[in-house]
């Protein structure tokens, strides 16, 4: 059933929310234990919030775009009330005293948060398989001994898995929401940088880092991001701009819409099944009345990796500075100087790949540095915004894989090095330096296994990706 029938029945009084709330808590106990999919379940939390709205509507207040409709938030995205650490043992115990923005907003139109997702720790890895000690990594909801994808793995198992009408707030800084949506074969949103509030999200790079809806259809997808965008005064990146009535472009008629196929994308390391269904699906929208054309686009796919990782991980070795054990999250008995006792809470509970991060993004900011590293890494991303801009000129949207690959086994992840494990972003990385809309789309099943379609927006052109991702739905 669709999210917005749900929600005109709850109006109607034909449906409890305290009863399917009830339902909802009980599934997400069972798949977690099954699948891991959330770090944190707020089951008394959300049954006291059922109880209230449906009390609400019985004295008439029947108001809320999301009303009675329970949401997932991934553990980096705060929650007040809710222990919210980001997927890291070094942030065990932090309780948030507010709302993240794209949350509040939710709540404010009715919405129910019934817990915290799993994820890569701080958002670190496309596997959601660096996870902090102690947390289970998520499994994938088509097959049990291979990845979600990362980092927001949690939120893609569970909307796929799930039962019922349900809403997931996600985040990506390289590839997080459609990855993963990807490897789920669900709809994940990735908005323009700006678009959407980071007000309460645990920073892994600010010029990157974005909130956006994982759901199960476009449609749920579309009316999310109504609800969690827009300008906030909380938030100095925000963009001041209308949000569109994203809903409204549904199936709208393609014609006169031309999207490009970026060669590159298409090269060697490509799996031959994913080639075939995201063909499959350039031709679906061509047959749907959008007229298309391949084009080169170099920079992106060529040098994306290297500069991704040069930015993020000097702006991720910065914001981590903060996790030592002394304002938040896990603490030891105070001795010692300043760096021996922050050294030693940083190497007792930040992960491995965490440490090696930080470690990479502290090099690349050093003396003697920084000139040819980080500094020729924001060139280049310079440099990728005009080719793009140069692209959108004469097409309205671009399309590729959203991954080369089917979901890997974790026992084939276990023998790849970092280097290898970084490169699963090679066709996401683009967009996301660059702070352009991308949607990823299911396109069809391989063995079992969702393969999924990638496309990609001007900025604030999200309409875009909504009105042509419907024709693949």
């Amino acid at each position: 059933m669709r999210t917005l029938e749900v929600v005109e029945l709850i109006r109607k009084g034909n449906l409890s929310i305290e009863e399917s709330t009830h339902k909802v808590i009980e599934e997400v106990k069972k798949l977690t234990s099954e699948y891991n999919y959330f770090n944190t379940i707020a089951a008394d939390t959300a049954i006291k919030r059922a109880k209230e709205l449906d009390a609400q509507i019985k004295k008439g207040k029947k108001s809320g775009k999301l009303l009675g409709i329970p949401i997932s938030v991934k553990d980096s995205i705060c929650v007040k009330g809710m222990e919210s650490t980001g997927g890291s043992r070094i942030l065990e115990g932090y309780i948030p005293p507010f709302n993240a923005t794209a949350v509040q907003r939710c709540l404010d139109e009715g919405a129910i948060v019934i817990g915290k997702t799993s994820q890569d720790e701080f958002g670190f890895g496309g596997f959601s398989v660096n996870v902090g000690v102690g947390y289970k990594v998520p499994k994938n909801p088509f097959d049990k001994t291979r990845t979600c994808g990362g980092s927001s793995g949690g939120c893609a198992g569970y909307t796929q898995k799930t039962a019922y009408n349900q809403l997931s707030i996600g985040e990506s800084t390289g590839g997080s929401i459609v990855e993963p949506a990807s490897f789920c074969g669900i709809v994940g949103l990735c908005p323009t940088y700006g678009r959407v509030s980071r007000y309460g999200l645990m920073d892994f790079s600010n010029a990157m880092d974005k909130i956006g809806p994982m759901t199960r259809t476009l449609e749920d997808a579309a009316l999310l991001l109504e609800v969690i965008a827009g300008f906030d005064s909380n938030e100095s990146t925000t963009i001041n701009a209308p949000v569109d009535s994203y809903t409204k472009v549904l199936k709208k008629s393609l014609k006169g819409m031309k999207f490009a196929v970026i060669k590159e994308a298409f090269a060697e390391g490509l799996d031959p099944a994913v080639e075939k269904h995201v063909w499959n699906g350039i031709k679906k929208l061509e047959s749907a009345g959008a007229t298309y054309e391949e084009i080169s686009l170099k920079i992106p796919i060529k040098y994306g990796i290297s500069t991704y990782y040069l930015l993020g991980t000097s702006e991720a070795s910065t914001n981590l500075a903060k996790y030592c054990g002394m304002r938040y999250g896990k603490q030891d008995k105070l001795e010692g100087s300043f760096n021996e006792y922050f050294t030693k809470v940083r190497s007792s509970y930040l992960g491995e790949e965490a440490k090696r991060r930080i470690m990479l993004g502290t090099f690349a900011r050093m003396a003697g540095y920084r000139d040819a590293y980080y500094l020729k890494a924001l060139k280049v991303r310079t440099l990728m915004i005009n080719e793009y801009k140069k692209a959108f000129k004469k097409y309205d949207v671009l399309a590729t894989p959203t991954v080369s690959i089917l979901p890997p086994k974790f026992s084939e992840i276990e023998k790849l090095t970092p280097l290898q494990c970084y490169m699963i972003d090679v066709l996401t990385v683009g967009p996301n330096i660059a702070g352009l809309p991308h949607l990823n789309m299911p396109v069809g099943m391989e063995k079992g296994l969702p393969v999924g379609m990638l496309l990609t927006a001007d900025h604030l052109q999200e309409g875009k990706l909504v009105q042509l991702g419907s024709w693949l739905e």
